[in-house]
Formats: structure tokens, sequence, C-alpha cells
């Protein structure tokens, strides 16, 4: 797997950027496509190669999986999913529901 150091605050602070641009640009959706995660990263403070940790977040498993093949690199996207959001939270499940994200339209959770 390839990676990119980031750290928490970073990762949280950028997960933030990049969700109210693609927001702005295309509005509220369940999922973004990988091109679309990465022109609003490119218009963030984070013009960085920190994609993959946008798309964990708001792209599909599938497009996530497919966009690394297409470019040769190997990306666990549960474990990534899982370590942003982790970091978003500062590293306490109970205060995920403290985080305002309402601009999003997260997928509604089946248990």
């Amino acid at each position: 797997m390839t990676t990119c150091t980031l750290s928490p605050a970073d990762k949280k602070a950028y997960a933030i950027d990049v969700g109210k641009v693609l927001v702005k640009k295309h509005g509220k959706r369940k999922s973004y496509t990988p091109l679309q995660v990465i022109k609003a990263s490119q218009h963030t403070k984070y013009d960085l190669d920190w994609h993959g940790w946008a798309m964990s977040l708001y792209s599909t498993s599938g497009d996530f999986t497919a966009y690394h093949d297409s470019i040769g690199e190997t990306c666990d996207y549960a474990s990534m999913k899982a370590e942003m959001a982790y970091d978003i939270t500062d590293g306490a499940s109970e205060s995920w529901f403290d985080i305002n994200l309402s601009w999003l339209d997260w997928p509604e959770l089946e248990l």
C-alpha cells in the first residue's frame, strides 16, 4: 500500500476542506467520483497527492479500488476509511457525532 504521511489534525482539516469543495461544486451526494475528489482536493490548501485519503471518505469502495488499480497502486479502502474516521473524530468514536458534517449527504447505515 502506498501511504502518505498526514497528521490526524491535517487529515481532519483536509477531509472537511475537500468535502466543502465537493458539495459546492457538485451538491450533496452519497459519493463522488475519484476525478471529482481529485479536482476538489486541488482546490484546497492541501494540493498534494493525498487524494486516496479523501477518496476513502467520499468515493465508493468500487470506485476507490478501480482508480487505484488504474494507476498501479494497491490501497486498502477499509483501513484508510477507518483511519480517516478515527482521525476526524480525534480518536474517539463517540465524538464522531459532535462534528458538524451536515453539508454532506452520508449514506444511511443498515444494521
